[in-house]
C-alpha cells in the first residue's frame, strides 16, 4: 500500500479530520523522504529531532538510520495514532506540544516537514539551538528568502539573520503532488549547520533590533531610518539628529548594505551611546 492510501486509510480508522489551522499537509513521497535523511548524513550515534510528526512516516525511516528520534506533534489524536502506530519502535520517543515551547531532551540533528505557519519562529529557534545538521522542507518562497541577495525585494531581517548564524543550502524543489493534502505552495528541502559569525558586532541583541527597526524603513537612506530605532531607546531629539548625520553609510538605502556594513553602523551607533551614558 502506497502512502497516500496509508494516510487516507488511517485517517479514516481514526475517523480523523485534517485541521487546516495546524497546516496538516502529510509527507506521502517515500523518494523525498529518503533524500532528507540522506542530506542530514545521519548515523546510529545521532539523536533526531521530527518536527510535526503527522503520522509517523518520516520518523518511521528516521528510526532506521540513527540511534533515537524525538517525534514532535501538536495534535493530540495524532499523537494518540503515533503512540499506537510505532508502540514496538523502542527508539522513538513521541512528544506532544507546541516544538517552541515544550521542553526536549537533546538532541544532535533535526529532518522534519513543519507546518509552514511557524516557520519564521522555528528557524530562529534553530538558530539559537544550533543543531549540527537542520533538513526542513519550508514553503519554497520563505526558503528562497534565506539567501536572498543584497539589494533584492526579497533582502532583509532573515536573509541577514540566516547569514550571520548558519551555511544555508537550498536543495530540492519538492513538488505539491508529495503532499497530501496538496498545499497550495512548492516547497523546498533547506539544509542549515551552524557557523561562527562572519563578521563581528558587539552586541548580537542591539544589532538585531537595530537591523529588524531599520528594515521596517528598507527603502530609506541609514539617515533617515535610524530615527525611530533611535526614538525607541529614549535617545533625546538633539542627539540623535547628530548620530543620524554621521552614522556610518548615512546616505546609502537600508536594502543596499550588506550584513557587514550594518554590523558596523550597529556598532558605531552603540559605542557613541554608550561613551555619551545613553545605554
Amino acid at each position: 500500500m502506497n502512502l497516500l492510501r496509508r494516510t487516507r486509510s488511517i485517517l479514516h480508522a481514526n475517523r480523523l479530520l485534517l485541521r487546516r489551522r495546524l497546516g496538516q499537509n502529510f509527507l506521502i513521497d517515500e523518494e523525498v523522504m529518503e533524500r532528507m535523511t540522506s542530506y542530514a548524513d545521519l548515523n546510529l550515534e545521532d539523536t533526531v529531532l521530527d518536527i510535526g510528526a503527522g503520522l509517523g512516516f518520516l520518523t518511521e525511516v528516521l528510526a532506521e538510520r540513527c540511534r533515537r528520534v524525538v517525534a514532535v506533534e501538536v495534535d493530540p489524536k495524532l499523537v494518540r495514532i503515533l503512540k499506537r502506530r510505532l508502540r514496538n519502535r523502542r527508539n522513538i520517543t513521541i512528544l506532544e506540544g507546541n516544538i517552541l515551547k515544550i521542553d526536549l531532551p537533546p538532541f544532535d540533528k533535526v529532518v522534519a516537514t513543519p507546518p509552514y505557519s511557524i516557520s519564521t519562529p522555528l528557524l530562529l529557534w534553530l538558530l539559537e539551538r544550533r543543531p549540527e545538521c537542520s533538513v526542513l522542507t519550508f514553503q519554497r518562497e520563505f526558503a528562497e528568502r534565506l539567501t536572498a541577495p543584497v539589494g533584492s525585494r526579497e533582502y532583509g531581517i532573515l536573509a541577514i539573520t540566516a547569514y550571520y548564524k548558519a551555511h544555508i543550502d537550498l536543495l530540492d524543489l519538492v513538488s505539491r503532488d508529495s503532499f497530501w493534502p496538496q498545499p497550495e505552495v512548492e516547497s523546498r528541502i533547506v539544509r542549515l549547520k551552524p557557523k561562527d559569525p562572519p563578521f563581528k558586532v558587539e552586541d548580537e541583541s542591539f544589532f538585531f533590533r537595530m537591523v529588524k527597526a531599520l528594515f521596517t524603513q528598507r527603502n530609506k537612506k541609514v539617515r533617515n531610518a535610524v530615527k525611530p530605532f533611535l526614538a525607541s531607546l529614549g535617545i533625546p531629539r538633539d542627539k540623535a539628529v547628530e548620530f543620524m548625520d554621521s552614522v556610518p553609510f548615512h546616505d546609502k538605502r537600508v536594502f543596499t548594505l550588506p550584513p557587514e556594513d550594518l554590523g558596523m553602523i550597529s556598532n558605531d551607533l552603540l559605542r557613541r551611546l554608550r561613551g555619551e551614558g545613553l545605554l
